[in-house]
C-alpha cells in the first residue's frame, strides 16, 4: 500500500504578522495582563493560531490560544476564537471519572444513597437464580426467593468476588490475629454459619469479646477468643512446712483446769 504524504501547512504572513491584534483579543478574553507570544502555527490555508503565556493564578503552564484567519485577497486579519488551552507543563486535573467508577468501600455515609446498576453482573433476577444455585433453595425458608421476595439476589459471580474478597482481607485466615490464633473459626462454638452456597466457607462471629463480632468470617480465620480456649487448671502442690522464729518468746501464765493461774509458763512463738 502507497504511503500518501500530505503536504505541509504553509504559514500566512499576514496572519502570522497579526501578533497585536491577537494579544489584544488574549487580553479581553482573560481581563487582565497575558504573557509572552510563544509562537504562531498554521492550521489551514490563511488561518493560523497564536500561543500567549497565562498568567491567572492556577493555571500554571497553560497558553491563550488565538486563531486568526483572512479572507482571500484580504490584507487584514481577523480573529476567529480565543481559547485558554493548557501547554505541555500545565498543572491538569485528574482525568474525570463518573461516581460509579469513583466510590470505594467505607465512602457509603449516613443519608448517602448508592444507586445500583440494573445490569450489575453481580445480581441476577431471584426467579433465574433457582436453577444455577439449586442448593441454595434446599431448604424451604428459601422458597420466597422465587420472585415472591427480593427482585433480585446475588448471581454467582457476585458471590464468588463476595468470598474471595472477605477470605484475603481481615476476615481470612491470613490476618496477624488468625495466624496467631489457637484454633480456626470452623471448629469455634460461637461461629454461626451462613445459609446457601458460602456457608461451607463463612460465618457471623457470635462473640461478644472476639474483634469480629456480628461480622462475617471465613471457616479458617481465628482470634483468641475461641470457645475451646479454655484456662488450663494447674495441679496444687504440698504447702510448705510452718516456719516459727525462735528467737522471739513470749512468757504466758498457763490457767489450770479449775480455772487458777499456775506458776508454769508456756513459750510461743511468733512465726
Amino acid at each position: 500500500m502507497a504511503t500518501v504524504r500530505l503536504a505541509p501547512k504553509k504559514l500566512d504572513k499576514v496572519c502570522a504578522d497579526a501578533v497585536d491584534a491577537a494579544r489584544a483579543a488574549a487580553v479581553d478574553a482573560a481581563r487582565g495582563e497575558v504573557g509572552d507570544h510563544l509562537g504562531v502555527r498554521p492550521d489551514g490555508e490563511r488561518l493560523v493560531t497564536h500561543r500567549f503565556a497565562a498568567l491567572e493564578r492556577g493555571y500554571v503552564g497553560w497558553e491563550w490560544s488565538v486563531t486568526v484567519a483572512r479572507a482571500p485577497r484580504a490584507r487584514v486579519a481577523t480573529v476567529c476564537e480565543v481559547v485558554l488551552m493548557p501547554g505541555d507543563r500545565s498543572v491538569l486535573a485528574p482525568e474525570w471519572l463518573p461516581w460509579s467508577e469513583r466510590i470505594r468501600p467505607g465512602d457509603l455515609g449516613v443519608g448517602d444513597i448508592v444507586p445500583t446498576d440494573p445490569d450489575d453482573d453481580r445480581l441476577v433476577p431471584s426467579y433465574a437464580s433457582y436453577e444455577s444455585e439449586a442448593d441454595d433453595f434446599a431448604d424451604e425458608p428459601n422458597a420466597f426467593e422465587l420472585g415472591v421476595g427480593r427482585v433480585r439476589v446475588m448471581s454467582r459471580l457476585g458471590r464468588e468476588e463476595a468470598a474471595e474478597r472477605w477470605h484475603s482481607a481481615e476476615p481470612g485466615p491470613h490476618a496477624p490475629i488468625a495466624e496467631h490464633a489457637p484454633a480456626n473459626c470452623g471448629t469455634c462454638g460461637f461461629f454461626l454459619p451462613l445459609a446457601g452456597s458460602l456457608r461451607s466457607m463463612f460465618g457471623v462471629c457470635g462473640n461478644m469479646f472476639a474483634p469480629d463480632d456480628g461480622r462475617a468470617v471465613s471457616v479458617d480465620h481465628g482470634c483468641g477468643a475461641h470457645s475451646e480456649a479454655l484456662v488450663q487448671a494447674t495441679t496444687p502442690t504440698s504447702a510448705p512446712p510452718i516456719a516459727f522464729d525462735d528467737s522471739i518468746v513470749d512468757l504466758v501464765k498457763a490457767p489450770t483446769s479449775d480455772g487458777s493461774v499456775s506458776d508454769e509458763t508456756e513459750e510461743f512463738g511468733h512465726g
